[in-house]
């Protein structure tokens, strides 16, 4: 540390004193000379301590060196060492240069060997490529029915679309042994878009067995009856209904992925996004729209078909027939018995339970296409969301063709004339063919024969075979359907069969469920469809005024018609007592339960002062008419110049002390009335008859 310390102080007197000679520009013979020089300019005087100064600098350096010197010995072997590698490094470079010289040239010249080789090798690159794309699409059909049998369809529709890309390369088509296979993936893009448009119908009108809790659970929420001041059960909080749980996480923003660990089918309403979500996938969302449109008339037929049937089989033929049979008097005749009730009402709540969860998946399906549409940017896609509207304008058509069915007609009010009864013609009238009677049907065919179960087989060995995987139950589902409605056919303007005979007064029981019905549907119609929630009630008003209120008014009059034409219409009821506290006419008792179950009808639709005008309308006429009968009891046939003569016993009654005596007897109870008979009015009334008999002349 001292030879440091030594060296130290050395260099800064360096520094101080003989700083000039540190620079790069100092000139060493220069300064020498200036050493020697004694004169006033020179730096002779300041010889010694140069020395002096070079003497401790020597000093101080050669006590470095003595203690530093093997590393310095060390150094100097090294250094040698490196210098060599160095020369080393440059023969090496100087060796590669002159390869690297005899390569160019080399390569300068052309080797057909070579070329060869290279392009024996990309043609061999490309072979495997070939045969890799080509495991890769042998591979592609069972991946694809795995995917399809799992419902997997995003990922199906993947490994179509995959598969589609490669086999349609350049380099791939004149490859003849894929010749099969490009037309089997050609067909399965077809055959993928009809099992995804299938699937969707299946779950859109509840065919698949995973749809049946969710309208039966609608079916159970409706209320049974209506209660004594017309109120209705407390419906089910709407919030509370899955579709609305669904709506409110429907998330369409990021296109939808498969998620194997779940059933899709067990949820319907993520089953209809899936398989709307594939269509899309697909470029098909357009052709699934316009098939959902074209068949809707027909699936809802078939909903209401066997609805029909399934309603029909829960309540046996032969309870019906023996109630038919049973029915002899016009009351009895429209009178909602127990029976009848009950199978409309399950038919409607059944039938209008379907309809809502329809109208659910409608929604969804309306809901996804609209959110797909505007994740995807597309405008003016109103084809492709009016669907919702189209499905209420059906449901419109079956719920008016539904009451017209139940609802009495022309020929219902013919049928239903007694045989007994005669007019002009008598027993010689032709009775009137049953215009709505079918005379022949091209579906009575026999299913079992051998020959058109072979043709059945063949063609269905075709379609498997052209399209794997499309062939499904829908066409055998359609067959069957279209035998059971050939052979449930029953006089109905639709074709379905009717389960109750027709009746305006079954007015009653079809209209509270269809109101019910369009209040729930209130809930499920999407925003922006065209359909004003106010006036969903409007047809049925139409309907009130235009068609059940004409019906009902001639209905009414045919039945008050019936209570006056008889012939023991205006004969005494034996059974009076059990309607009226005096004697009554049998067509009166006859009336009078027609306006009862007039009234009984009125009080389960909505009010309207036009059919309680009817009420009034048919009194009255039926007061002309008994008015009518009595004067053409009492007027004589032959007139005379005094005008209109009653005949003795009216004449008599008609005013004065007889026709008090008369009212006296009409309006005293049954004790005082006997009475009255045996002690005052027998002498009374012979008097007053004895008197009137001097004081008139009687003309017979």
């Amino acid at each position: 540390m001292a030879d440091y310390a030594q060296l130290k102080d050395v260099l800064q007197y360096i520094q101080q004193e003989w700083e000039f000679m540190t620079d790069d520009d100092c000139i060493p013979v220069q300064v020498a000379l200036q050493l020697m020089d004694s004169s006033s300019l020179g730096r002779a005087h300041q010889f010694d301590q140069f020395q002096q100064t070079h003497k401790q600098l020597q000093r101080a350096l050669r006590a470095i060196v003595n203690e530093h010197h093997q590393g310095f010995n060390s150094s100097i072997g090294t250094f040698h060492k490196i210098q060599s590698s160095i020369q080393n490094s440059q023969n090496r470079v100087r060796a590669l240069k002159d390869s690297l010289v005899h390569a160019k040239s080399s390569l300068s010249t052309t080797n057909p060997e070579l070329k060869g080789l290279a392009h024996s090798s990309q043609n061999y690159d490309e072979m495997l490529q070939l045969l890799g794309y080509i495991e890769q699409l042998q591979l592609v059909p069972e991946k694809l029915e795995a995917r399809i049998s799992e419902k997997r369809f995003l990922s199906a529709i993947d490994v179509l679309h995959e598969a589609l890309r490669i086999i349609r390369r350049s380099e791939l088509e004149d490859i003849g042994a894929l010749t099969e296979l490009r037309v089997y993936l050609s067909n399965q893009e077809t055959s993928l878009t009809d099992i995804l448009i299938e699937e969707l119908h299946n779950h859109l009108y509840l065919k698949s067995p995973y749809c049946q809790d969710r309208w039966k659970s609608v079916a159970q929420d409706q209320p049974n009856v209506l209660g004594s001041d017309g109120s209705k059960a407390s419906p089910v909080i709407a919030t509370e209904k899955p579709i609305y749980l669904f709506l409110e996480k429907l998330n369409t923003v990021f296109p939808m992925t498969d998620d194997a660990s779940r059933n899709p089918e067990a949820d319907t309403f993520y089953y209809i996004q899936l398989l709307v979500e594939s269509l899309s996938k697909m470029g098909r969302l357009d052709i699934a729209v316009d098939s959902i449109e074209q068949r809707l008339p027909v699936e809802l037929f078939r909903v209401v078909d066997k609805t029909n049937d399934e309603v029909d089989r829960r309540h046996p033929t032969t309870m019906r027939r023996e109630l038919h049979h049973a029915r002899r008097k016009v009351a009895e005749d429209f009178d909602h018995n127990e029976v009848q009730s009950k199978i409309v009402y399950d038919l409607l709540s059944t039938l209008y339970s379907k309809f809502e969860a329809i109208a659910e998946g409608h929604r969804v399906l309306h809901d996804v296409i609209q959110g797909i549409l505007k994740r995807e940017g597309v405008r003016n896609a109103g084809s492709l969301t009016g669907g919702f509207k189209e499905l209420w304008k059906l449901y419109q058509s079956e719920m008016r063709s539904l009451l017209h069915d139940y609802l009495a007609t022309d020929a219902d009010v013919a049928r239903r004339s007694s045989p007994g009864q005669t007019n002009g013609v008598g027993g010689f009238q032709r009775n009137q063919r049953d215009k709505f009677k079918k005379v022949f049907k091209f579906s009575d065919l026999d299913n079992k024969s051998a020959e058109l179960a072979s043709e059945q087989e063949d063609l269905d060995f075709i379609l498997k075979s052209s399209v794997p995987g499309l062939v499904s139950n829908s066409r055998r589902s359609a067959t069957m359907v279209t035998n059971n409605r050939s052979n449930h056919y029953d006089g109905s303007a639709t074709g379905h069969k009717l389960l109750i005979e027709p009746s305006v007064f079954n007015m009653g029981l079809l209209l509270p469920p269809s109101l019910s019905f369009i209040q729930r549907l209130k809930g499920i119609v999407p925003p922006g469809s065209d359909i004003v929630i106010s006036t969903l009630t409007a047809f049925l008003d139409d309907f009130l005024v235009n068609v059940f209120h004409p019906q009902l008014d001639e209905t009414l009059a045919d039945l008050s018609a019936q209570t006056f034409i008889e012939l023991d219409a205006f004969q005494e009821d034996p059974k009076w007592t059990a309607v009226a506290r005096k004697p009554i006419f049998k067509g009166t008792s006859a009336f009078f339960s027609v306006i009862a179950m007039f009234c009984k009808m009125l009080d389960t639709i909505p009010q309207d002062q036009a059919f309680s005008q009817l009420i009034i309308t048919h009194m009255e006429t039926y007061h002309e008419k008994c008015f009518g009968w009595y004067k053409s009891l009492v007027i004589r046939a032959q007139s005379q110049s005094q005008g209109v003569m009653l005949k003795a016993a009216a004449a008599f009654a008609e005013s004065g002390e007889l026709h008090d005596t008369m009212m006296k007897l009409l309006t005293a109870e049954n004790g005082e009335r006997q009475n009255l008979l045996n002690k005052v009015f027998p002498s009374k009334q012979f008097a007053i008859a004895l008197e009137l008999t001097h004081s008139r002349k009687l003309v017979f």
